[in-house]
């Protein structure tokens, strides 16, 4: 038997756990009773594979995903995204949609993922649309994957809408999602979502700020779950706009972000395509305040978001390679197994899932791949293996 080194952000009890402590890792050969890794014997000093809780997938889009080839002229900024892929939604039957979709989650598990949460595209009006219909057909075929259905909060401003569309979701097991981004109608929409929310036992997820400039829905999003108290997991992606905030103006909507537990979870393959478009090259990173957040005690999480469509022709439905993007657009520097529970252990929580750690957990829950450093790991350098293939 070999070592391993499992991230110090991975282990409950290190104590108890035993090994030796290897920068942000602890090193030793492992133990393994019933099937489950419970201890780390003192190291030995052969080759290391790095052992980790399996990936959650936080936000992508399998309604969308792998549309690139058949749209033809990509780029823009959101906007154009838009209306682009919006063109391509008469090809939405059901034989395309559930081909499409069970090809990113085949991705997604090969690179380690368990848990995935998708947006679906909604409608103009409250009754769901085919891809719904689908995407929930393949949810129960297929463990762990969330769907969260994605409408503007201008729609959630109608009572109406939003009375249907809880009860669609309640029926479905789903979470409410809705765009935010300037438009009217703000604060009734979300009135309404936190209601239906509250009223039918839901999550919440917003794409909220997805731009550069003076767009502040964050700030009215936690003003809102402070208010309700609101209890279950919200997450918000994208956040860009915190960029333009100054420093009081951040402190203060970072400030109510924690207090609120809201999660922020930046997604740096669409964002750093799609926003601070210039006629050349772009000189501003479209990605939210990472580590000014984490410095405010609010817990962030990375996705993978678009993959293959108008949105973002390139991507992949692989964690790793989106906190890697991360790493390097938002300057993360090491020690990089800090920033691993954005993809692990905070994602899951953020989901409203119970987190694996490694001390004690069976090795049907667990990764290993080649490497001696949490860099390795992050730099998705050597694939990802089921712990019950490599540590028997």
């Amino acid at each position: 038997m070999t070592d391993v080194l499992v991230p110090l952000v991975f282990i409950s009890d290190p104590k108890r756990f035993g090994g030796a402590r290897r920068g942000d890792c602890v090193r030793g050969v492992p133990a393994i009773k019933n099937g489950k890794l419970v201890a780390l014997a003192p190291p030995i000093g052969d080759a290391a594979k790095l052992v980790i809780p399996h990936l959650t997938e936080a936000h992508c889009h399998l309604d969308k995903c792998h549309t690139v080839a058949r749209i033809g002229h990509i780029g823009g900024d959101l906007t154009n995204a838009l209306v682009q892929q919006r063109a391509d939604k008469h090809n939405w039957d059901e034989d395309d949609l559930r081909a499409r979709a069970i090809k990113g989650l085949n991705e997604a598990k090969n690179n380690g993922c368990r848990t995935i949460r998708s947006h679906v595209d909604w409608t103009d009006t409250a009754a769901p649309p085919l891809s719904w219909s689908v995407l929930t057909e393949v949810a129960e075929e297929t463990e762990d994957l969330q769907l969260s259905a994605l409408c503007g909060i201008d729609q959630w401003a109608d009572p109406a809408f939003a009375t249907k569309l809880g009860e669609i979701l309640a029926l479905s097991d789903g979470v409410a999602g809705a765009f935010v981004h300037g438009q009217p109608g703000l604060q009734d929409g979300l009135v309404n979502i936190f209601e239906t929310a509250t009223r039918h036992g839901l999550m919440l997820d917003f794409h909220v700020d997805e731009g550069l400039g003076d767009l502040n829905g964050l700030e009215a999003i936690a003003d809102m779950a402070l208010a309700t108290k609101f209890q279950a997991p919200i997450l918000c992606g994208h956040s860009v706009s915190l960029m333009d905030r100054d420093a009081k103006n951040f402190a203060r909507i970072a400030d109510k972000c924690a207090r609120a537990n809201i999660t922020i979870c930046t997604l740096p393959t669409t964002n750093l395509y799609l926003q601070g478009r210039t006629d050349g090259t772009p000189n501003r990173r479209g990605i939210t305040r990472l580590r000014e957040l984490r410095a405010a005690g609010v817990k962030l999480v990375v996705g993978s978001d678009n993959v293959g469509d108008a949105f973002c022709p390139l991507g992949a439905f692989d964690p790793r390679a989106a906190l890697g993007l991360a790493c390097l657009a938002a300057h993360l520097d090491p020690p990089h197994g800090d920033w691993l529970a954005s993809i692990t252990t905070d994602a899951a929580t953020a989901l409203g899932c119970t987190p694996r750690m490694v001390d004690g957990a069976s090795l049907d829950d667990l990764l290993t791949c080649e490497g001696e450093h949490s860099a390795d790991l992050v730099a998705a350098r050597t694939p990802l293996r089921p712990a019950t293939q490599t540590l028997i």
